[in-house]
């Protein structure tokens, strides 16, 4: 089993952390996007792109946490580390670069 070689404490405790940043993260960017917006022209559209960015990086960052949620439910399960399309061992290299990965760097690259 995957886990053996695999510290499941330290990407669970790296997984919370990155789960908490980017859950505040998003709530600041809700307060931002409901900010009332200028009444002058050339404001209001610098506003509006700005918007536009945070919410970019809003959906980038749900995405993230459902990919970190499902790590923590292998994790439950007992199957982190462990590639969900092949069932190899995912690479200790690979979970330090992106802990939430769902597979190894073959199945990755396919």
């Amino acid at each position: 089993m995957p886990q053996s070689h695999i510290d499941v404490e330290k990407f669970r405790g790296i997984l919370e952390r990155r789960l908490a940043y980017l859950e505040n993260r998003l709530e600041n960017i809700e307060d931002s996007l409901d900010d009332p917006k200028s009444r002058d022209w050339e404001e209001h559209a610098v506003e509006t792109e700005g918007d536009e960015v945070m919410e970019e990086l809003g959906l980038s960052g749900l995405e993230e946490i459902k990919a970190i949620k499902a790590a923590m439910d292998r994790i439950e399960a007992g199957t982190y580390g462990e590639c969900v399309k092949c069932g190899e061992e995912i690479s200790v290299e690979r979970l330090e670069a992106v802990p939430h990965t769902p597979f190894c760097r073959n199945c990755a690259r396919s």
